[in-house]
């Protein structure tokens, strides 16, 4: 375990999925890699990389560390452990709706239980993962892969992961300006209308239905939501202005991605218009944005390499 390296790759997420509020999420293809090095003395090496380098903490508060730590307690070496090499290489846009936080967590766990030599099982790495995040909708697609539903009983966690019976594409619109999940959560109320929650659970299950059997022409109703689009709206510009625009250049859908402010598009082609027309949305706003083209992670969380 000491003085060995591992470096995993971990993809970015985006959690909600419209409908899905706290409950389905997708792998994205943008991935962090981390490199992990436990020590048997004293000393702590942060190395970072790429998106939100200059803000990521690079001391006991990182939350990767904070994830390694948790690895070493449960499996009760942590008095063994003394000193942390880490380097973090950063390509999930940050404080963006694409999982930032989940995919450091993930990465945190992955690498430690792999060098601890594969202790804990991917369920066992959910529940932990969830605990430190506090929802499951971003950790369990960044273990799984794919698309994933995730339930909490008594603060246990049941996942499934599925993967859709089409050739899905993700268009992410990215504008140029971060968004606390803290303050996207902060503007939803406490309470909602009956109609709104039974809007939310039609349309959720139609998702899952369609996605399963491969009927993207159930999609184009799928992805609307009445629980938390409506409340975030005011902080992002144009919101619906760029949903209409993925549509009208043919997406199936579009949604807030997490709590934003990515938005994503769900198409089976067209995926450099969609974008393009993603973009131009935002700049009517007058706000700046640039698109990605991303297909779903099959895989989730990976090991790329030991030494």
């Amino acid at each position: 375990m000491l003085n060995r390296t591992i470096r995993v790759r971990v993809p970015g997420t985006s959690a909600n999925c419209g409908p899905g509020f706290d409950a389905i999420g997708v792998a994205c293809t943008i991935y962090n890699d981390l490199e992990l090095t436990l020590k048997g003395e004293e000393g702590l090496v942060i190395e970072i990389e790429g998106e939100g380098a200059a803000n990521i903490p690079a001391d006991e508060r990182n939350i990767v560390l904070r994830a390694i730590r948790t690895i070493l307690k449960r499996a009760h070496r942590e008095d063994e452990v003394k000193g942390f090499h880490i380097r973090m290489t950063n390509h999930i846009p940050l404080s963006r709706g694409l999982g930032s936080s989940a995919a450091a967590i993930v990465a945190g766990l992955k690498a430690a239980n792999a060098l601890l030599g594969n202790r804990f099982s991917r369920r066992e790495l959910l529940q932990m993962a969830t605990n430190i995040e506090g929802h499951p909708d971003n950790v369990a697609p960044a273990i799984f892969g794919g698309f994933t539903i995730s339930v909490v009983t008594r603060g246990r966690v049941e996942c499934f992961s599925l993967m859709p019976r089409m050739p899905l594409k993700l268009v992410v619109a990215v504008p140029e300006f971060p968004l606390s999940t803290r303050l996207a959560r902060s503007v939803l109320p406490e309470q909602v209308k009956m109609k709104d929650a039974v809007f939310n659970v039609s349309r959720a299950a139609l998702l899952v239905a369609a996605l399963t059997k491969g009927q993207p022409r159930f999609l184009r109703n799928a992805f609307a939501d009445a629980l938390h689009q409506p409340y975030r709206e005011k902080l992002i510009p144009g919101m619906k202005d760029v949903f209409r625009a993925a549509c009208r250049a043919g997406a199936l859908g579009a949604s807030l991605s997490g709590a934003g402010p990515c938005l994503i598009a769900y198409t089976l082609e067209n995926e450099e218009s969609v974008g393009q027309a993603m973009v131009e949305a935002f700049r009517e706003h007058e706000i700046e944005a640039h698109a990605l083209q991303l297909s779903l992670d099959a895989h989730g969380a990976r090991i790329l390499k030991h030494r």
